[in-house]
């Protein structure tokens, strides 16, 4: 156990105590990360409530849910026409695919968005560990999305999404190197 001095309230505080202020912690913010690196932490509290609201409507939908994917995609290809087709696709795959076994995607999705509110919390709070896991998360998969890039026809929101992660690792790497962490 760690020997604390201890102070006696009674007694006035010699020039050596050092005393805080509570007005000083008003005036000091609440987090030391940057502004940069709290934008890609909202960023992951976005993409986190964005795959529990999915999840949420698909569950809602579930009882009738061919229809409703039919539907929908029908509505969105009236609207605006082969835009993000191949993305809608994917979606509408992963599902169909989720409405095999709802209790295993919903844990599934519970467990993605734990992992961003996660990440989102640490880099808030400007810890290590989620600048690591945050360059580690986002790097992995710029080789798959390069692969997919060019194997498969041009498609402007794989490149965007290529372009917009390349963008978080950069930003989250230079938030590393000025911190000393490598």
């Amino acid at each position: 156990m760690a020997n604390w001095s201890r102070q006696d309230d009674s007694l006035p505080p010699s020039s050596k105590d050092k005393e805080v202020d509570v007005d000083d912690h008003l005036d000091k913010p609440y987090s030391t990360a940057s502004e940069s690196i709290k934008a890609v932490a909202v960023y992951e509290v976005v993409k986190g409530i964005g795959a529990i609201l999915g999840a949420g409507a698909l569950w809602s939908w579930h009882t009738d849910l061919d229809h409703w994917l039919k539907t929908a995609t029908s509505s969105w290809k009236q609207t605006f026409g082969q835009l993000l087709a191949p993305q809608i696709d994917s979606v509408v795959s992963i599902a169909q695919q989720a409405s095999k076994n709802w209790s295993l995607f919903l844990l599934l999705i519970f467990a993605y968005a734990s992992l961003r509110f996660l990440e989102a919390y640490g880099l808030w709070h400007d810890k290590t560990w989620a600048y690591w896991f945050g360059v580690l998360g986002y790097g992995i998969f710029i080789p798959i999305e390069v692969y997919y890039l060019i194997v498969s026809p041009f498609d402007w929101f794989k490149l965007g999404i290529l372009i917009f992660n390349l963008i978080i690792i950069m930003v989250v790497y230079r938030s590393m190197k000025q911190k000393g962490l490598i």
